[in-house]
């Protein structure tokens, strides 16, 4: 039994001896376990200075294997919040730096083993120090990248061998005070250093708004009395954060002083460290413009507003009112471009802001209610529809976007789901513009099907129900579903209805408002058309199928491949030297469409510089002359974008049922005169029938 006592008594001393000589600093630290990670007292070999003067003439430099060289510092950042990411920052001293720098690591969570005010050592062997964004940093030389002066992320494995902080040593930061006018590359030695400006405050363009997105990353504005220039705090959508709405009043700002490229910016470490709070601004705004109060506040349904507009297309609106209303459709897929639409149960009404990206502010989320004060605003109609705005060219424009914290305020009510008021095409009135609307059982005309919502330019298509009444859909070109092919079956769209001039139309806000997935209204599931025909013209020149007719002036159809690689294409252009009068026909060889039921054709155009539009024929008899054969001019889609090349518009499936059962050809003419001669290319040629 003394024997195992015995045991048990040197098994205890050797673990608490263990404990005694360990690093014991959890307490001191208050600061989650170590794990892995282990404490060293070690002593630097060279200065953060010395480090970054390694990376010369553009070229990563990489410390040997068996470099025995050191570095030290005081780690600067923490990526508590989530706002700084795979980053460690440090300076030189814990006040009054003279140093900052860069320390690039595939890990995250390093405020567990590096929190804010620790003494790091690293240990130099195999790092590397290059730029990323044009700022000298430490990281390993990365094996993928062919550019001589990049670095990439130290590899989370190897952070514990090469960066170790102090087992005694942890300081307070104090931030380095700067003004933004002392953000220039002559004091580049701070990026990586804690700084305050004094005297701070976000620009009235943002104010009101969250810190970001969720999930984006986003640069907000900052300004302070040293210079009319503002530099950027640039806030992640991950952050924990960044929800909350930035401090809208003046006074000090603390982060990381850091730049990319030559923009300098500035990361928050935590909110905390900002004391922003004061008025007046120096912008001169006197109190808190997000505090939002009912007040002396009249409030005006959506068809009280519109009751304010009378033939006059400007109205100003004089009375402290109120607007609380829904937004059902903002710009997230870019169909819709810097304005929204709101709705409360008398109706819905289109809002023009002079803001980008409205969908990344939180006041504009679809399904939430924003308060609007409409004191100073306009309404007005604008090519029919009433909206509200400010003036411009002496109708409703664009609220500027300095001015947008005046207007618009959070309800800070959760978002809910948009109810759509169902509607068939033939039912719609004047009080449901601006609604977000249903429509049951549509489809696309046969003429649209195989095209993409939208060319070069805001393009229309045309929805059909099954009793044949029709309606417009407008989409823009830069919207996200824009190249997207249209759905050739039938189903549900879901829309903001608006109207131009009296005509109505619809815009959808994504690719599922117009999901159409059943079968058509006369019950078959549209089947592209087999392609019997096709040239695209790749190997350059005209093969035997084509034939050639110059009729006036010295140019001619020819091919190119100009700004289009080894792809060749046909290209017609009256200009040599000037404008010329011509008239050419590009002809196709005749194509059987003996035994078809249904047959069309289809090509892309690309059309540069102002001049006649191409013309497109079909024959079912050429006679060798185009003077004398007779022709059937086609109504192809075609380019319209005069102003560039390379925007290739497709023509659609062009009907060829007049030519079942006959030889068709086709026919494109370019004219031209001596005041204006376009290019038009052509491509993408096909006849298609079954």
């Amino acid at each position: 039994m003394k024997k195992y006592n015995s045991i048990f008594k040197y098994i205890f001393i050797i673990f608490a001896s263990l404990m005694i000589t360990g690093c014991v600093h959890d307490d001191k630290y208050d600061e989650p376990g170590v794990g892995d990670f282990q404490c060293a007292d070690l002593t630097a070999t060279m200065t953060l200075a010395q480090v970054k003067a390694k990376f010369a003439n553009n070229t990563t430099y990489v410390f040997p294997d068996d470099s025995q060289d050191i570095i030290e510092g005081y780690v600067s950042s923490t990526d508590e919040t989530g706002n700084i990411y795979k980053t460690i920052y440090i300076q030189d001293k814990p006040e009054n730096p003279t140093q900052g720098f860069t320390i690039s690591v595939d890990m995250v969570s390093t405020y567990t083993q590096y929190p804010q005010g620790s003494k790091v050592y690293i240990k130099l062997a195999g790092l590397a120090v290059g730029t990323y964004g044009s700022v000298v940093q430490l990281g390993v030389k990365d094996p993928t990248s062919t550019a001589t002066n990049a670095v990439a992320r130290i590899p989370e494995k190897l952070v514990p061998a090469r960066v170790f902080r102090s087992c005694s040593i942890r300081e307070k930061i104090v931030p380095k005070v700067m003004t933004l006018a002392q953000m220039v590359t002559a004091n580049d030695q701070y990026l990586g250093c804690l700084i305050q400006v004094n005297n701070a405050e976000f620009d009235s363009r943002i104010l009101c708004t969250n810190y970001a997105p969720s999930g984006v990353t986003v640069d907000r504005q900052i300004r302070d009395a040293s210079t009319t220039t503002a530099r950027v705090v640039r806030n992640s959508g991950f952050a924990s954060f960044a929800n909350q709405i930035m401090p809208a009043g003046n006074g000090k700002f603390v982060g990381i002083y850091s730049k990319f490229n030559s923009t300098y910016q500035m990361y928050i470490n935590k909110v905390t460290d900002l004391e922003m709070n004061n008025f007046p601004r120096l912008d001169g705004i006197a109190a808190n413009p997000c505090q939002y109060s009912d007040a002396g506040l009249t409030p005006k349904t959506v068809a009280e507003v519109k009751q304010l507009s009378t033939s006059n297309p400007l109205n100003q609106i004089t009375g402290d009112f109120v607007l609380k209303a829904k937004v059902t459709a903002n710009d997230k897929t870019g169909n819709l471009f810097k304005y929204l639409y709101v709705e409360d149960a008398t109706g819905g009404i289109r809002v023009n802001i002079d803001k980008a990206d409205l969908y990344n502010d939180a006041r504009f989320v679809v399904g939430k209610e924003v308060y609007i004060k409409l004191k100073n605003l306009y309404v007005g109609a604008v090519n029919g529809e009433i909206q509200i705005g400010s003036p411009f060219n002496g109708a409703v424009g664009r609220i500027a976007e300095v001015d947008v914290y005046k207007y618009f305020f959070d309800s800070n009510k959760p978002a809910t789901a948009v109810v759509p008021t169902e509607k068939m095409i033939t039912q719609f009135t004047a009080g449901d513009v601006g609604k977000w609307v249903k429509i049951k059982d549509l489809q696309f005309i046969e003429a649209d099907l195989e095209k993409t919502y939208a060319g070069t330019a805001v393009t229309n298509r045309t929805l059909q129900d099954c009793a044949g009444n029709t309606i417009v859909l407008r989409t823009s070109n830069f919207a996200t579903f824009a190249g997207n092919t249209i759905e050739s079956g039938k189903g549900d769209v879901y829309a903001i209805l608006s109207v131009f001039n009296g005509t109505y139309q619809l815009w959808i806000t994504d690719i599922l408002g117009a999901d159409l997935d059943e079968p058509r209204c006369d019950g078959t599931v549209y089947t592209p058309l087999p392609v019997i025909y096709s040239d695209n013209f790749a190997a350059g020149g005209f093969s035997s199928d084509w034939t050639t007719a110059n009729v006036v002036g010295a140019q001619v159809w020819g091919t190119s491949n100009q700004g289009n690689g080894t792809n060749y294409y046909a290209v017609m252009n009256g200009f040599s030297s000037g404008n010329k009068a011509n008239e050419d026909w590009l002809i196709s060889k005749a194509v059987s469409l003996v035994g078809k039921t249904k047959a069309a054709v289809s090509f892309t155009t690309d059309v540069r510089y102002a001049g006649n539009a191409l013309q497109v024929y079909a024959t079912e008899n050429y006679t060798g002359d185009p003077a004398t054969t007779a022709w059937t001019l086609l109504p192809a889609t075609l380019d319209t974008n005069t102003g560039a090349f390379g925007d290739w518009v497709s023509s659609g499936n062009v009907n060829l049922s007049a030519f079942l059962g006959k030889n068709v050809r086709i026919a494109f003419k370019y004219t031209s005169t001596t005041s204006a001669a376009a290019t038009w290319e052509v491509d993408d040629f096909k006849i298609k029938a079954q």
